[in-house]
């Protein structure tokens, strides 16, 4: 009878553990957490988790706290894509955040459309993400094709003509690419020279001699991490002072420090505002949050991670208690208006996952970007 009683009683006090443990949200994410885009990656985990970590302290969504479990594909596309599997299938995430790479992100969207199933704020800016319509692709950025174009016009305007291109052989490449020659059309201008590099391993030896034979003026160089950084560090050993643009997929404060003495007067284009604008609401949060953990500056890859935590977040409390992963793919086709901060709005439609608008352009000056 004794014992019969201890069981009761354990069955018990297990039935009101369960029951006043709190429920969790599963978001899972893929991205390259370590290898050669390590260091943007994890500076825009940093800023989405600044926005869970406040809305959890809070009691979470609807009384659910959110949990990450996240996947380190290495930036590896195959890895990438067996990432979403299993954080789909098996760990029955409710939506999927931040991938990173615009093959990874393509790679995952098989996996989005069968389970219909979220991917929000894809780490990339490819318009193969934006146009012909992806039903569960829900980009917060800007997009790269807007980006090159902006980077050319500039050249062009600052009296910059004689401009070459190294394009990564990716369809990120391609897509950047196609917006650095809208920029050259609408400048009624060319590139000197346009030169592909491989994704895994570029030719230095031959990249750097082409855009100095072309007697370059100006270097618009599409390609992420540390593929870049090594590349602006053979150009300037070649002894090339040509102005170095790239894009906003390496504004990063690790991007800054692996350049080294290589990073003065290099040009990255940005996608969100200023990370020192403290009169930017969306800035001045962010900011905020950071410095209650201890960490005294934002770099821009922070400011995207928590730009597209924001609209995680709104999502989630728009779909209501117990979200499904449908209600999710509802409450954001249903998104109108969400202002992130400062005027900065998100709006989605069904025919619409297009996200922000905005693109910038910054120098780095002292270890830091400078707009």
């Amino acid at each position: 009878m004794k014992k019969m009683t201890r069981t009761l009683c354990a069955a018990a006090l297990l039935a009101l553990s369960a029951a006043g443990a709190p429920a969790q949200i599963l978001i899972g994410q893929t991205a390259g957490m370590t290898g050669s885009v390590a260091a943007g990656v994890n500076e825009t985990i940093g800023g989405a988790q600044l926005v869970i970590d406040a809305a959890n302290a809070q009691g979470g969504i609807h009384g659910e706290k959110i949990e990450m479990i996240r996947m380190d594909d290495a930036f590896d596309v195959k890895r990438a894509s067996e990432n979403a599997r299993v954080l789909i299938e098996d760990k029955k995430v409710l939506a999927l955040f931040m991938s990173r790479g615009t093959p990874h992100s393509q790679a995952i969207i098989p996996w989005l459309d069968k389970y219909d199933v979220a991917l929000i704020g894809p780490s990339t800016g490819a318009m193969v993400l934006h146009k012909p319509l992806q039903k569960h692709v829900f980009n917060v950025r800007a997009t790269y094709q807007r980006e090159a174009e902006k980077a050319v016009q500039h050249l062009l305007t600052i009296g910059l003509t004689r401009i070459a291109v190294v394009h990564v052989t990716d369809s990120f490449g391609a897509d950047a690419l196609e917006g650095a020659m809208t920029g050259f059309t609408k400048g009624k201008a060319k590139p000197v020279v346009t030169i592909p590099a491989d994704r895994e391993k570029p030719d230095y030896k031959t990249i750097v001699p082409a855009i100095k034979d072309a007697d370059a003026q100006a270097v618009v160089w599409i390609g992420s991490g540390v593929a870049v950084v090594d590349g602006i560090k053979a150009l300037r050993a070649a002894g090339s002072a040509a102005q170095v643009v790239t894009l906003s997929n390496n504004a990063s404060s690790g991007f800054i420090k692996q350049l080294g003495d290589a990073s003065r007067g290099v040009i990255v284009t940005q996608v969100f505002p200023n990370e020192r604008s403290l009169g930017q609401p969306m800035v001045k949060e962010a900011l905020a949050l950071a410095q209650a953990k201890g960490q005294a500056e934002l770099s821009p890859a922070t400011l995207e991670g928590f730009a597209s935590a924001k609209v995680l977040v709104e999502a989630l409390r728009r779909a209501g208690p117990k979200p499904t992963r449908a209600r999710i793919v509802a409450a954001l086709d249903s998104l109108r208006g969400y202002d992130l901060g400062g005027g900065l709005e998100v709006s989605y439609s069904p025919q619409d996952h297009s996200g922000i608008d905005f693109a910038d352009l910054s120098i780095i000056s002292d270890g830091k970007f400078k707009r």
